[in-house]
């Protein structure tokens, strides 16, 4: 099966944004754990989404977190230029990735309901 052009970019594009976040921006207010989750590019190959996962019991510094990750976009978008292998680097436009906080609260109803379902047949 022949992978598209745009398929390998997308993972190329999330692999370097990680590693460009990570150890090449010195931002000193990225203070929490995050992760690039998915990118999706346009089309014509201009634009892409970058969906970042924030992960912090401090709702300020998540955000501030995120914040500083999206506000570093053209920083970021330089960096990628210098290391991929494209004529072009879309345009970056970061979004905030909630799906992991989503997926753990929905885990924790499921136990929840499965502590409660057990306690009403072990009483009866």
């Amino acid at each position: 099966m022949k992978v598209k052009r745009s398929d390998r970019l997308k993972g190329e594009l999330q692999k370097e944004i990680y590693e460009i976040i990570s150890k090449k921006l010195k931002n000193p207010n990225i203070t929490e754990m995050f992760s690039v989750t998915r990118v999706d590019v346009s089309g014509d190959l201009a634009h892409a989404k970058v969906f970042v996962s924030v992960f912090s019991a401090d709702a300020e510094k998540k955000k501030r977190t995120f914040n500083e990750i999206a506000a570093s976009a053209k920083t970021i978008r330089y960096e990628l230029a210098r290391v991929m292998h494209a004529r072009t680097v879309p345009e970056l436009h970061f979004l905030a990735d909630d799906s992991m906080e989503y997926g753990a609260k929905i885990d924790s109803l499921l136990k929840t309901v499965a502590e409660k379902d057990g306690k009403k047949e072990g009483g009866q």
